[in-house]
């Protein structure tokens, strides 16, 4: 059990469901004792009614003498009482009819007792001792029986009854106790490095959970100053390297243009060409990331009918693929109208197909799929690569993360997909990476919501 108001509720509906068991198996214990003693009193009451008339010399009685004292009051409370007078020398004296002749139980050591009679039952007996006189006096217990009985059912009953309500209470408990949390929990999931202003609302009450609000809203302050600065360093850094690099290219080629160099020479130049081309180009990608992540970028966005985009863009799709030596492939499903800009859409679908080429093994067919499903466009690009592990999905999207089994030797960035997330959140949607087809390769899918017919522009 992960959850925290599962184990709650869990623990507040055992707590209090065996509590409530305590309480049942002491009240039936302390009710049978006191109905018990009840019953004792009963028989004590009806001890001194007899020796009431039991007066004189009891030595001398006679055991005729005895019955003709003891019959009226035993008959009259048959129904109640079972007496049996016994004297140690001469036996049972007397015993009241309702024991059909049966033996009065006797509990050697014992003066309070239950006893069972044969086609009588249970019954409550106390022995009293009257010299020379051995009185016992029992009362039926099938009373006390069905009290119990009655008690155990209400008691059941009562205890389902508690363990729904206390479960039903435990949640409500839970929920509440654990609001608090649940408004960190969502608030701290909102705070991302596009969004670091946001922070937890801290309540009035100076508890462990403020406190831990507390906290984490300095953390929070922490990382935000950290990822300011680090923004400012990659933004200004930028933008200082843009003219030294501007400056070496100018006389690498000017070295070039000379013709001064050996053959050697001229290549080692033609190699620093390139890699201060592609400085350039990482230094560009950082700089929109960085403008992107201060929401400075500003799409001037158009709507189209984005077959007629792809179709134009196929052709250039065509040459790339014959550079890396595969095919390319493109399957339209479907008509409707995206606000999008060209150029920057253009950009994310030269990143995505570059990445499946990249990867995909020669004369490997790299397929792009557009289809318009419920008010949405969605485009797939799917390569013949060795695929993305489902748990590295997600950070292929990251900033300097490699796609793996680039076997064409390509130095890539590690940015352009994180460029492409960018560029089509900007267009309000979404992007994410899948499994390929009968789990070869890998498919990088975008969405972007479709227009309706009628609208006519959108900035």
């Amino acid at each position: 059990m992960r959850s925290i108001g599962t184990r709650l509720t869990i623990g507040y509906a055992l707590s209090a469901t065996l509590t409530h068991t305590g309480l049942f198996f002491g009240g039936y214990t302390l009710l049978e004792d006191s109905l018990s003693r009840g019953l004792n009193h009963l028989n004590e009451v009806e001890f001194h009614q007899i020796t009431a008339r039991l007066t004189g010399n009891l030595n001398e009685l006679s055991s005729r003498d005895l019955e003709e004292r003891v019959r009226a009051t035993s008959e009259y409370d048959s129904a109640l009482y079972y007496i049996s007078i016994y004297n140690p020398q001469n036996g049972v004296h007397f015993q009241s009819s309702n024991l059909l002749g049966r033996p009065m139980p006797d509990v050697p050591g014992q003066h309070d007792y239950n006893a069972f009679v044969e086609g009588i039952g249970e019954m409550r007996a106390n022995e009293f001792f009257l010299p020379p006189l051995d009185i016992t006096i029992a009362t039926p217990m099938r009373g006390l029986r069905e009290t119990m009985s009655a008690y155990v059912r209400v008691g059941f009953g009562l205890l389902a009854f508690m363990l729904v309500a206390s479960a039903a209470i435990g949640y409500w408990l839970s929920r509440l106790l654990l609001s608090p949390l649940r408004a960190i929990s969502a608030t701290a999931n909102r705070i991302r490095s596009d969004n670091l202003k946001d922070r937890i609302r801290v309540s009035n009450v100076h508890d462990e959970l403020s406190d831990l609000a507390l906290l984490l809203n300095q953390m929070f302050d922490r990382l935000e100053l950290a990822f300011d600065q680090v923004r400012r360093f990659a933004d200004e850094a930028s933008h200082e390297l843009k003219t030294p690099l501007s400056i070496v290219r100018l006389h690498a080629e000017a070295m070039l243009r000379d013709g001064d160099l050996s053959v050697s020479n001229g290549e080692a130049v033609l190699v620093q060409l390139e890699e201060i081309e592609r400085l350039n180009h990482i230094i560009d990608e950082l700089l929109f990331l960085s403008r992107a992540d201060a929401e400075k970028i500003v799409l001037n966005l158009e709507i189209k009918d984005p077959n007629q985009f792809l179709e134009v863009f196929s052709q250039d799709a065509v040459a790339l693929a014959e550079h890396y030596h595969c095919k390319f492939e493109i399957q339209k499903e479907g008509d409707g109208r995206v606000a999008f800009e060209e150029k920057w859409m253009r950009q994310v679908l030269l990143n995505l197909l570059s990445n499946a080429l990249a990867v995909s093994p020669p004369d490997a067919v790299v397929r792009l799929r557009s289809q318009f499903d419920k008010g949405v466009w969605r485009v797939s690009v799917i390569d013949q690569g060795p695929g993305i592990p489902p748990s590295q999905r997600s950070r292929v999207f990251e900033r300097f993360v490699r796609l793996p089994g680039n076997n064409k030797n390509e130095r890539g960035s590690g940015l352009g997909l994180t460029i492409c997330k960018k560029v089509i959140e900007l267009h309000h949607g979404r992007i994410f990476a899948n499994g390929g087809v009968n789990g070869k390769g890998a498919e990088v899918v975008f969405e972007l919501p479709a227009v309706a017919e009628h609208t006519t522009a959108v900035v």
